[in-house]
């Protein structure tokens, strides 16, 4: 693990992605939802806190008050970042963030994380350092593209050109880029054990409920 004043050499953004409907959640907005007394949301960016300089939230147009309502609270900057064309998915969502990044490196995450680690963020940083991204790869298949860490500008820039193509998965603008796989092995011996966990439904926020409460 490197020690965080080498992690965070120059300044390093966050950007969490909160423009999805929320389709498993009900009509809430997921990322309003409260946790422990606070927007699921407020968690995310608190958990980012540590690692990044400032973070950008990006959202739907009629989402940018509530989101900022929701994290009025936290001790860093935060901008917002509006969906340019709405409803593109996950992709545009990160292209609208990094596009707001005023640093070289951006870790992207989702708004749905509420056990982010901090300290596997500022691994990530360093696995980038010299290339456009840093991406876990979980079992030898499954990338998380949303807890990873991109060069702001490239990673942008490839989103774009992917989504005039048509294509709608993040890996699709990653096979344009030169970028580092974070290995299982390196997930377990840097990431707390919980780091990717997420809240999709009522159920799962109440069981992050129930952990955060130590029961």
């Amino acid at each position: 693990m490197p020690d965080r004043a080498s992690a965070r050499d120059g300044a390093f953004e966050g950007v969490v992605l909160g423009g999805g409907y929320s389709t498993r959640f009900g009509d809430e907005d997921k990322a309003l939802a409260e946790l422990r007394g606070r927007p699921l949301l407020a968690h995310v960016v608190s958990a980012l806190e540590p690692a990044c300089d400032r973070v950008v939230i990006n959202c739907r147009a009629e989402q940018a008050d509530s989101h900022r309502a929701a994290v009025e609270d936290v001790d860093i900057p935060v901008a917002v970042a509006v969906d340019p064309d709405p409803d593109r998915g996950p992709m545009a969502g990160i292209a609208a963030g990094l596009r707001a990044v005023g640093a070289e490196y951006a870790a992207v995450v989702a708004c749905d994380m509420p056990f982010l680690d901090p300290e596997f963020v500022e691994y990530l940083r360093g696995r980038a350092e010299g290339v456009d991204a840093a991406v876990p790869q979980r079992d030898d298949e499954w990338y998380q593209t949303t807890q990873a860490v991109y060069r702001a500008e490239a990673m942008a820039d490839a989103c774009e050109r992917a989504l005039e193509r048509g294509e709608g998965k993040i890996l699709a603008a990653l096979e344009e880029l030169e970028w580092a796989t974070v290995s299982e092995s390196e997930i377990r011996a840097h990431a707390a054990s919980d780091t990717f966990e997420n809240v999709n439904t009522r159920e799962e926020l109440a069981e992050a409920e129930r952990k955060l409460s130590g029961e």
